[in-house]
């Protein structure tokens, strides 16, 4: 397979695949500002206000007495949420169109190349290709990293954690201990992550409670208490009979799947592009060596 084929795979590849990322962007989408920001602001995730979410820090490292832990839990989360949220957005709309510009012009050019037209253009496409390439891998491995960061480390308010059972807290002794108790500043422990959402746990299963032995166990009155303390002390007596605390109120949709799912897999299909954006800059630069190659 001669260079100036492949020089064209690569660009139909990044044109293909950003074009799937369009239709299933989180952030494009709209499908992500619910779980990333609140709901009730209209602004949307472009207009962000994270310089005072970086004041708010600086004011809170320069308290005297101030509380690391309690920095690092609270008001540093919410400037690194913001500060990911926000570049993520930017960066989705930049990287995902000039990727679909570089794959078109590229591949364009290209065709015409393999239809034995433009023949004396072949080393400016060369050059073209290595350009497009390396500014196209900068801006999508880019979005791949703020993907990844919000992926991974922003928790979604109002959605609890819980293993595949449902089950938040086992019984230790007369107590219960907190499966997902982290740290006694970290009020954000008790909820799952955007990575979590995928698992049949986070989205509507029918049945979910059949093998629950104890249905008065089924309560998340205690889950707050996870928050600051692992231990879960002194519980009503109905809850004695309990070997596991499970969450209320399962899911009756699948909206926390579909979000994890546009997430993963912009994530993956980007690093593939990312990978396409490199032949397409080698196969550009073989190109303008030795134009003979189309």
């Amino acid at each position: 397979m001669g260079k100036g084929l492949l020089f064209f795979c690569c660009a139909c590849c990044i044109l293909a695949l950003t074009i799937v990322n369009l239709s299933i962007g989180p952030i494009i989408s709209g499908a992500a500002f619910r779980f990333l920001y609140d709901p009730d602001d209209v602004a949307g995730l472009g207009t962000l206000n994270c310089k005072a979410a970086k004041d708010a820090l600086d004011l809170a490292k320069d308290a005297p007495n101030h509380d690391d832990d309690l920095i690092k839990y609270d008001t540093e989360y919410i400037y690194n949420k913001c500060t990911r949220a926000k570049g993520m957005h930017d960066m989705e709309y930049t990287a995902f169109i000039f990727d679909i510009v570089i794959g078109f012009v590229c591949g364009l050019i290209g065709l015409l190349h393999l239809f034995d037209l433009k023949k004396d253009f072949v080393t400016n496409t060369g050059i073209i290709g290595l350009i497009c390439g390396i500014v196209g891998f900068v801006l999508t491995f880019v979005y791949v990293i703020f993907n990844g960061l919000v992926y991974t480390t922003v928790y979604v308010e109002g959605i609890y954690k819980r293993d595949g059972d449902y089950a938040y807290a086992e019984k230790d002794g007369n107590n219960f201990k907190c499966f997902y108790f982290d740290h006694e500043k970290n009020g954000n422990s008790k909820y799952a992550k955007i990575s979590d959402l995928g698992k049949k746990q986070y989205n509507y299963k029918k049945d979910w409670n059949k093998d629950i032995a104890h249905p008065e166990c089924i309560d998340n009155y205690y889950v707050s208490t996870c928050t600051g303390k692992e231990i879960i002390e002194n519980p009503i007596s109905t809850l004695q009979n309990c070997d596991y605390l499970y969450i209320a109120n399962p899911e009756t949709e699948i909206t926390n799947k579909d979000i994890s799912d546009r997430f993963l897999t912009t994530l993956i299909l980007s690093l593939i592009v990312c990978l396409a954006n490199i032949g397409l800059a080698l196969f550009g630069f073989l190109l303008f060596r030795d134009p003979s190659g189309f």
